[in-house]
């Protein structure tokens, strides 16, 4: 019972604790950097793992591994990338308030193309969730006091924002539809989706190395800097919880869980930050701590529906 979404909210609450880790480590290297490591050190785990399972030789459908290849390149390497330039364009509060439109999107993507149908109560729950979510967000973006270096040019952010959602909305729905009903392992498809979006990012990366001699521009000094090995360990420790696990359990909530409601309670991660800033002596608010009440009821009626 509920093996979906319990899978999803235990992600959430790794994403949560990784983003601590991630927020300290990009100080130190780029994102795409950052990605390529971090996804590289998850796919050794991965199939250290389906070896020591002795599930490396398997037989999956070409149907479902397509889609899933898709799902990551889409997810993964576009939909990321397009976040991370949210991010610069826009601020991360800004960039995580966008990322809310990632869970309506994958529900009605799978009511078109899979005829997942949800409940009222179901909707009513996702509506209360993301709005709980908003609250937090927003209510640190307004107390924040420390304004984007993007915001002169808010119209490119808010596009890159809608397709960074619409890459993960549309990644989870291509997993689900891979997932549900079939005999993959979300380990494997863990795997493949990790796999197709290193690739993609990789490609990015070369993209812009090349444009930077195009264009004979000065390399950025982050992306050529030699990774201590304090650091690698740090990043190791992140991809562990943060990729690894995270990812192997969303994988678990897209198989078991319809996708709008997995996408919903894998969004949680700003609500599970709140008792872990309470721990290292961060300041939570009156309204923070209600827009998580709001999200609790919403996770409740998910659970009751």
């Amino acid at each position: 019972m509920f093996q979906g979404e319990f899978a999803a909210l235990s992600a959430a609450a790794l994403w949560a604790f990784a983003t601590l880790m991630f927020g300290r480590l990009g100080k130190q290297l780029s994102p795409l950097i950052l990605n390529l490591i971090k996804g590289a050190m998850a796919i050794g785990f991965i199939v250290l793992t389906l070896a020591v399972r002795q599930q490396l030789l398997t037989s999956l459908p070409m149907g479902s591994v397509v889609l899933l290849l898709i799902s990551g390149a889409v997810g993964i390497g576009l939909g990321d990338t397009a976040y991370f330039a949210t991010v610069n364009a826009l601020g991360a509060r800004q960039a995580l308030l966008l990322e809310m439109l990632a869970p309506p999107m994958a529900a009605l993507m799978s009511l078109v193309f899979l005829q997942e149908q949800l409940s009222a109560l179901a909707w009513l729950g996702m509506a209360l969730t993301v709005a709980g979510i908003m609250g937090v967000v927003s209510e640190r973006s307004a107390n924040s006091g420390v304004p984007s270096p993007g915001m002169a040019n808010p119209g490119k952010g808010i596009i890159l924002g809608v397709m960074a959602a619409l890459g993960q909305s549309t990644g989870s729905v291509l997993s689900r539809a891979a997932l549900a009903g079939t005999a993959v392992d979300p380990l494997w498809s863990s795997l493949l989706r990790l796999s197709a979006g290193l690739v993609c990012i990789g490609g990015l990366l070369l993209w812009r190395v090349k444009l930077w001699r195009v264009k004979s521009r000065p390399f950025e000094p982050q992306l050529f800097i030699r990774p201590s090995g304090r650091l690698l360990g740090g990043v190791a420790i992140a991809a562990f919880f943060g990729t690894y696990l995270a990812i192997w359990l969303q994988q678990i909530a897209l198989k078991y869980a319809p996708a709008g409601i997995a996408q919903s309670l894998l969004a949680t991660s700003p609500i599970m930050v709140l008792p872990m800033a309470l721990v290292i002596g961060e300041r939570v608010t009156v309204r923070a701590a209600g827009g998580a009440l709001i999200s609790l009821v919403g996770i409740w009626l998910l659970f009751s529906r």
